[in-house]
């Protein structure tokens, strides 16, 4: 069986439906459910148990349930990036990861854990995932959140005993179907749409660098639906352990995205950028932080034998606005 934690958040709760998508129901969906609307993530979902967060181990520790698991994948963590509370983000991020890594190298199984594109920090020594040790140590993140993955993956490339096969995912900017509970935390594509539904416009940051143009600003946007395949082929390969980034390989501009997720919810292309999207000041305190380019490099991942095709921009926006977002059941 596979373990599969943050059983309610995002990408987890779109893994299990990938994962039913092929037939298989033999999981064991670990999180908490809490307060939030999280539970509808699982509502449409085959698996064999249930287990809260705080309880894991303890399960685990029964010989009974620990042989039943022939991996994990890792999920569950604090993934805002606004968050404060360092001792927090060490606890859930680095401490809580720490000890899935040890029962996994105990039973001898594959592990599977989030790290975070946000471990490149502004991307001064850029997004290339097939480097040393030492090199990766060289990152500096931005943020609390971004250092606490960073801490993991360095604590992981030291370790001697180590589980079946380990595998570290730097995903980048993921948007589609069961992000709706994230609040501010959810993909710009989400925003945009609701923003658009809202007051027929969409507003985007203005550029504070000459080489960018207002609305210019690049990331790498990765639909759900790939990052899932991803995960489900780790599952099922042997010996590519590593850190591997997610993302498409290609940096499109917020002002594309926008555009897009309009014309995608208008079904019509011929909507033009200049009459529904408004440039605002970026706030000054985030300009010294800001990103205006991220891209994954993908060579790494091609190299252990993925193959599959990812979507393209306005494919993914196409899919996700007009088969999710304008459905009455937008969730997979």
């Amino acid at each position: 069986m596979i373990l599969i934690t943050g059983a309610c958040g995002f990408i987890a709760s779109a893994l299990t439906w990938e994962l039913n998508r092929c037939g298989k129901n033999d999981i064991i969906l670990c999180g908490e459910l809490e307060k939030e609307e999280k539970w509808l993530n699982i509502r449409d979902r085959d698996y064999y148990d249930w287990v809260n967060k705080d309880d894991l181990f303890e399960w685990l520790s029964v010989e009974e349930n620990a042989k039943k698991i022939t991996g994990v994948v890792h999920m569950g963590a604090c993934s805002a990036t606004t968050e404060t509370d360092m001792d927090f983000l060490m606890d859930n991020n680095y401490g809580y990861t720490k000890k899935l890594w040890k029962f996994c190298s105990e039973k001898d199984i594959n592990f599977i854990y989030a790290s975070s594109a946000a471990t490149y920090g502004i991307g001064e020594l850029g997004y290339d995932d097939d480097v040393t040790p030492e090199e990766l140590k060289k990152l500096k993140p931005l943020n609390k959140y971004g250092y606490s993955k960073k801490f993991f993956d360095d604590w992981a490339l030291k370790q001697e005993e180590t589980p079946k096969q380990w595998v570290g995912i730097k995903f980048f900017n993921v948007y589609g179907p069961q992000e709706y509970h994230k609040d501010r935390m959810a993909s710009m594509v989400f925003h945009t749409f609701n923003q658009y539904k809202k007051d027929g416009s969409v507003k985007l940051f203005k550029s504070h660098k000459d080489e960018y143009e207002d609305g210019g600003q690049l990331r790498d946007f990765v639909y759900i639906k790939d990052v899932v395949k991803v995960l489900n082929f780790f599952l099922e390969s042997e010996g590519k352990s590593g850190i591997y980034n997610i993302g498409t390989g290609i940096a499109r501009s917020f002002k594309d995205l926008a555009i897009n997720t309009i014309r995608a919810s208008e079904n019509d292309y011929s909507i033009e950028a200049s009459k529904v999207i408004e440039y605002v000041p970026m706030p000054e305190d985030l300009r010294g932080r800001y990103q205006y380019y991220t891209c994954a490099e993908m060579k790494k991942l091609r190299a252990v034998g993925y193959t599959e095709k990812f979507h393209t921009l306005e494919e993914g926006i196409k899919d996700y606005v007009q088969n999710h977002l304008d459905k009455e059941n937008s969730y997979l």
